[in-house]
């Protein structure tokens, strides 16, 4: 089982290493940097999304790769050598596992600064964004520069 374990939660960061491109977003329309803004996606999509995210074996995957990725930081110094990459996904799959229907991108810096932009449904939403990337370990500020989304029309 001890050699197991390695295996396991390096297969599990080699597959999030490899999911990912440089900007860490919550879904395909989210925009490609916290700056921009993006439309609010349409119901059937937004359904989709929350049924994926929100199932129980989404947030289970989503936790183990953020405990992956703190034992490693651990193991290799902590929050002091915390890669901004890393910062950065683990805020998005916090947010992505919490607010599924958002069109969310995040960036770190290496200073523990972390920018979320894009959409969200509604305010609720837009008000967990900085508590819930806050329980990350090594974020010290967020910058929320996301806004709630429009409504769209349902028939078009």
């Amino acid at each position: 089982m001890k050699k197991l374990t390695p295996i396991l939660i390096s297969s599990l960061l080699l597959f999030g290493a490899v999911a990912c491109n440089n900007t860490e977003r919550t879904s395909e329309s989210a925009p490609a940097n916290p700056n921009e803004a993006v439309e609010r996606p349409d119901a059937q999509a937004t359904e989709a999304a929350q049924k994926d995210a929100q199932s129980e074996t989404r947030r289970r995957q989503l936790n183990a790769d953020i405990r992956a990725r703190e034992q490693r930081n651990n193991a290799t110094g902590g929050d002091t050598q915390r890669a901004t990459g890393d910062l950065a996904s683990e805020v998005r799959s916090k947010l992505e596992a919490n607010i599924p229907n958002g069109a969310l991108t995040v960036e770190a810096a290496e200073n523990g600064t972390v920018t979320v932009g894009g959409t969200v449904n509604n305010q609720d939403q837009l008000n967990k964004i900085a508590p819930l990337s806050k329980e990350i370990k090594g974020v010290k500020q967020v910058v929320v520069k996301a806004v709630v989304a429009p409504p769209t029309q349902q028939n078009r």
